[in-house]
């Protein structure tokens, strides 16, 4: 039994790790998603910052899909646990319908100097951004959090 404890340990302990540089980089695009907003810039400046706020956007989605996603569903079948498993498929949902909202975000302004739409753009986005980081929060918590004890353990 306690090297079943070591073993999950070993495995689930590095998600932490994972999650946590995921929401740092969330944290890191909040951060810029607020220096787009400022006003007081030039559009030279805005766009600057704007392309950056994309990049890590993008990078932050990706990052989702392709890496802590699939970590979060492998250790709720690892520790067999289906209710979350069926809540984080109904999250997923969620996520997965703010994904394009996100992507089309980016694409209209790698495509395009103009910055007149922006701040509504950007209030959209913002409003996109709260319902994907409540879903992917749920998720953290009910396939990752719930096992802590366990990982720990």
């Amino acid at each position: 039994m306690l090297e079943n404890c070591q073993n999950a340990k070993e495995r689930w302990g590095g998600v932490s790790i994972i999650i946590d540089r995921w929401l740092q980089e969330r944290q890191d695009m909040l951060v810029q998603y607020c220096d787009v907003g400022s006003a007081d810039q030039s559009e030279e400046i805005r766009g600057e910052k704007l392309r950056n706020l994309c990049q890590i956007l993008v990078d932050y989605v990706s990052a989702g899909h392709f890496e802590i996603y699939d970590q979060l569903i492998k250790e709720g079948r690892e520790f067999d646990d289906e209710e979350a498993l069926h809540e984080a498929g109904h999250l997923f949902t969620i996520v997965d319908g703010t994904t394009e909202k996100l992507l089309d975000f980016n694409d209209k302004y790698l495509e395009t100097d103009d910055l007149s739409s922006l701040d509504s753009d950007l209030s959209h986005l913002g409003e996109t951004l709260e319902i994907r980081f409540s879903a992917e929060d749920r998720m953290i918590s009910v396939l990752h959090t719930s096992h802590k004890d366990l990982v720990n353990g």
